[in-house]
């Protein structure tokens, strides 16, 4: 093995690239063809190609969670709309010849042939429109490469059942690399080269991309925009949009709010500034004896109304808009009329706020007579009266004289000004009366003058007819021939142009259709060969395994060799050999044996003793059954493409239905997506805080200068998963990274450094992940989900768990308990490494990622809910046995007997419920003191030894294997 400071100069010559920039997303608006009858017509839509290249979904808008439909790619075909030729026209020899469109068929709206139709299976036709020819041009282009790239890679001779092609744009980590490897299928080179021949070249507009979403909706002209058969679904969008906003009070108003004229109730602070308001207002010379004048708690002005436009405004408004409809002879006439109705609404108003004025004055003067009474009936009770001295009762007599004078001064300057009030809106309304007479005999005026401005103008325009139809009939009989002829030639060009570049177009097509066309024949003709090869293994198996039961049934009389005994070796050495790829020419007619690796690179079948093997191979077996029983059901990978194109216009978010999904298990196209937004999520506030580079900074510090932790960490980069083929060698490609991720984590949390396994969590990660990406992937099991002293020295939050997973299996699995502690069998020896390293190298792989998709998305508690279901799922077996040592030896391997994932996943989150954080969090906290406690006392035991051994000349011989490390 090399050296440490070999692999680090080779990891500094070398560093990591960077990443490729993301795929450009193939999206934009255009028109939709649907509706029936008068309705039928073109609806703006979003179109959004998916990542895989195979459906085209279209939403309502680009902030859309729920598509409305969506277009198979994979079995289309594509043409140019035909539309039916418009009648010829006879245009104006006089007017100017139309602009040339460059080669392009007429539209339906005699506009240039932006719409294309899409034939998909059964028959069904899509016509969609772009706004532009040249959009049209490169939404077609980009649609048929997409097809080539989807059903080219459909070609690939060898998959195994259980792959599906991973979308190129969410391709990260060792397996999806190696899964493309696998898909990639070499390309015929003379359909390239015709391809690449009749491809029109063009660039996108501002309408496509994902800019286009912040471009205006481009609306046909003449189109209703409402289609009868997507209302269903656009109610849910309606719907969804005002949920996602349920906690902003602008999602919440009603379609119908105006911002001008909506009506609040008034806040405790608009209440005291109004009060404050009319305090002030308040005349200074209100009586202030006796304090009858602040003894008045109410308050009469108006409360403040939310962006009240005046009436004034208002009737500009709309008199402004009536006047640009107005003929031009009208506008100086009525523009007079305008002003004095303006005059004529203002008088009104002002004697509206007059007379509310006067009816607040109004309600204020009965008010202050209640109080009056009120007060006197107070003051002169007769109890009272009698309780004071008659010196002290006529000075109180005084002072309610000059009350009562105060307020009587008050009512009358009150009644004084109601009475001129009341003159004033007199006068008003006279002023009001003569203005509506004025206004009546303008509005007379103004109409006889339009009738003899009118009756002028269409005197004038008889004139100018006349004496222009005289002198220009020579002239246009000379021209119009020739600008006949030069619009015919123009348009002959336009249409031969276009022409050529249809036929380039359909050129095209008709040669990608027959090359898919032939690779599907080739595939249909392998799978018949591929399906009477398994026939006639079939018969071999079925005809070997009658041999095999003749040979069981027969008794054994001596040591001789049976005759059958070469045909039961034989068997066996069949059913041990596994699938390679060292013939590749023959993997499309072969029988699809177990693969040599699985999917995530993990040896399927060991190269130990022949026993071993064996059950390896029935394992495998296994799996592949129940992997091909689960493809079947393709329910749940429907429901993934659901979720995921809702997604496609908005980010994801937590939410029950994501959950529910993720517990399912993620399938393998989209787990390298839905992990890296998972780790996104927990340690966002970590990546906020760090500096640009932070990853490659700390590599390239741990590159330079050596560390503690580098020469374990060469140490264990070859055993960390040596079943798996990206780590088995020096030369793999996952051995670099691994080293790479946790020499970066070393140099990060020095307290830690770096502990036996996590090696095997970063390696893991990195089977779907990219290096930065596995690195804060293992911080965030690090630092986030375990506890603080997890991966200590100590192991002190191990230790922890393990004995509040004792305390749930006692009340999970009582029966369990008890008889493991009847046999005194300690569980925390197997399931110690289960919650270090989360079941890596315990469970199969298929159950293993499954695990790990859940632990991402929720945390450490998945940890407890998969252990207690590992021991449920076998809890039968595990009590059939009766002592220790078989009990011991059946834990150790019996997780590996588990393959049915999705039983294993019901136990895990449907049987073991309530399961509450806050219980575990709780038992933590109990137990994490119990185990400090213990080790400060193993802590004193282990220092009275060093000090009695160093006292004792017996025991200075003695040395620990702590010092003997040292």
């Amino acid at each position: 093995m090399p050296s440490a400071g070999g692999c680090e100069a080779a990891a500094a010559s070398s560093p990591p690239p960077p990443p490729p920039p993301p795929p450009r997303r193939l999206c934009g608006y255009l028109g939709r063809l649907s509706g029936k009858g008068p309705l039928r017509g073109f609806r703006s839509r979003w179109f959004v190609l998916e990542a895989g290249g195979r459906w085209l979904y279209y939403f309502k808008g680009p902030q859309e969670a729920l598509p409305l439909g969506r277009l198979d790619l994979a079995r289309a075909a594509f043409t140019l709309h035909q539309t039916p030729s418009p009648p010829p026209q006879h245009h104006d020899p006089a007017a100017p010849r139309p602009p040339s469109h460059h080669g392009l068929l007429p539209d339906e709206d005699g506009g240039p042939g932006t719409a294309f139709e899409i034939h998909g299976p059964g028959g069904a036709v899509t016509v969609l429109k772009a706004a532009t020819h040249q959009d049209m041009t490169y939404w077609l282009q980009e649609l048929q490469q997409k097809r080539w790239e989807y059903c080219n890679g459909l070609d690939a001779a060898q998959r195994d059942s259980r792959m599906s092609p991973t979308p190129s744009g969410f391709s990260k980590g060792l397996v999806a690399r190696d899964n493309a490897d696998l898909n990639i299928v070499p390309s015929n080179a003379s359909a390239e080269k015709a391809r690449n021949v009749l491809a029109v070249e063009t660039a996108p507009t501002e309408l496509v991309g994902e800019r286009a979403a912040w471009q205006p909706v481009p609306v046909p002209p003449n189109a209703i925009n409402f289609a009868l058969k997507q209302w269903g679904n656009e109610i849910k969008n309606s719907v969804s949009s005002l949920r996602t906003g349920k906690g902003n009070s602008e999602n919440r108003r009603s379609i119908f709010y105006t911002e001008e004229w909506e009506m609040l109730d008034p806040s405790p602070k608009d209440l005291e500034e109004s009060m404050a308001q009319e305090e002030k207002k308040r005349p200074s010379s209100e009586p202030s004896k006796g304090g009858s004048a602040s003894a008045f708690p109410f308050d009469f002005g108006r409360l403040p109304h939310k962006a009240r436009r005046p009436l004034k405004e208002i009737i500009a408004t709309s008199r402004s808009r009536n006047s640009l409809d107005s003929p031009p002879g009208e506008c100086n006439g009525s523009k007079l009329a305008s002003e004095m109705q303006l005059k004529f609404q203002g008088q009104q108003e002002e004697l509206e706020r007059l007379t509310k004025e006067l009816s607040s004055q109004k309600e204020l003067v009965r008010l202050l007579q209640q109080t009056v009474r009120s007060s006197q009936y107070d003051k002169y009770f007769p109890g009272h009266l009698c309780d004071v001295s008659p010196k002290e009762q006529l000075e109180l007599l005084r002072q309610k004289d000059h009350q009562i004078l105060g307020l009587n001064d008050q009512l009358e300057r009150l009644t004084l000004e109601k009475e001129s009030l009341r003159q004033e809106a007199r006068g008003l309304k006279g002023k009001a009366g003569e203005l509506s007479e004025r206004l009546g005999m303008l509005m007379e005026t103004i109409q006889a003058k339009d009738e003899v401005i009118v009756k002028l103008s269409r005197e004038l325009t008889e004139c100018q007819e006349q004496a222009s139809g005289q002198g220009s009939s020579g002239q246009a009989s000379a021209s119009s021939s020739a600008n006949k002829e030069l619009q015919e030639l123009d348009r002959l060009k336009d249409s031969l142009q276009g022409y050529k570049t249809q036929n380039k177009f359909l050129n095209k097509e008709i040669l990608e259709l027959s090359a898919l066309q032939r690779n599907a024949e080739n595939r249909e003709r392998d799978l018949v060969a591929k399906c009477t090869s398994l026939e006639a293994k079939l018969c071999q198996v079925e005809s070997k395994y009658l041999i095999l039961l003749q040979e069981m049934k027969t008794p054994v009389c001596s040591e001789e060799q049976r005759p059958n005994h070469d045909v039961v070796a034989q068997l066996l050495e069949d059913a041990l050999r596994v699938d390679t790829s060292d013939q590749p020419e023959q993997t499309v007619s072969k029988p699809h044996l177990v693969s040599e690796y699985d999917i995530y690179g993990f040896r399927t079948v060991p190269e130990d003793d022949e026993e071993e093997r064996l059950v390896a191979k029935v394992r495998a077996l296994d799996l592949k059954s129940l992997s091909l029983t689960e493809n079947q059901e393709a329910s749940l990978g429907v429901k993934w493409e659901n979720y995921l194109a809702s997604t496609v216009n908005r980010e994801m978010a937590r939410c029950v239905e994501l959950k529910n999904l993720i517990r399912s298990g993620i399938p393998h196209a989209h787990r390298s997506k839905m992990w890296k937004w998972c780790i996104g999520l927990h340690v966002k506030k970590f990546k906020d805080s760090a500096e640009p580079g932070y990853f490659q900074n700390l590599l390239q510090n741990a590159l330079k200068k050596q560390n503690p932790a580098s020469k374990q960490i060469e140490l264990d980069l070859l055993r960390t998963l040596p079943n798996n083929k990206h780590y088995a060698s020096p030369t793999s490609e996952g051995i670099q990274k691994l080293r790479n991720v946790l020499l970066a984590y070393s140099w990060r949390n020095p307290d830690i450094g770096y502990c036996q396994g996590l090696n095997r969590l970063a390696a893991i990660a990195l089977l779907y992940l990219e290096q930065e990406d596995a690195f804060w992937c293992l911080v965030t099991i690090v630092e986030i989900f375990m506890a603080r002293d997890y991966y200590t020295k100590t192991l002190l939050g191990s230790q922890v768990d393990q004995r509040v997973f004792k305390d749930l299996m006692s009340e999970k699995l009582p029966r369990l308990h008890a008889h493991l502690e009847q046999y005194r069998v300690d569980s925390s020896l197997i399931t110690f490494n289960w919650f270090l390293v989360v079941f890596v190298d315990s469970v199969v792989s298929d159950v293993l990622f499954k695990i790990w998709d859940s632990f991402l998305y929720e945390g450490p508690k998945v940890i407890f809910r998969f252990a207690l279901a590992l021991f449920k799922f076998k809890e039968e077996e595990i009590l059939k046995l009766q002592d220790s040592t078989s009990i011991f030896k059946y834990l150790r391997y019996f997780t590996r007997t588990i393959l049915d994932a999705r039983k294993l996943i019901s136990i895990a989150f449907g049987d073991l419920n309530p399961f509450p954080l806050r219980q575990i969090r709780n038992r933590r906290a109990f137990h994490l003191e119990k185990v400090r406690l213990e080790l400060m006392e193993l802590e004193a035991i282990r220092e009275d030894f060093l000090r009695g051994r160093e006292t004792d000349p017996d025991k200075r011989d003695l040395i620990s294997d702590d010092e003997e490390d040292g």
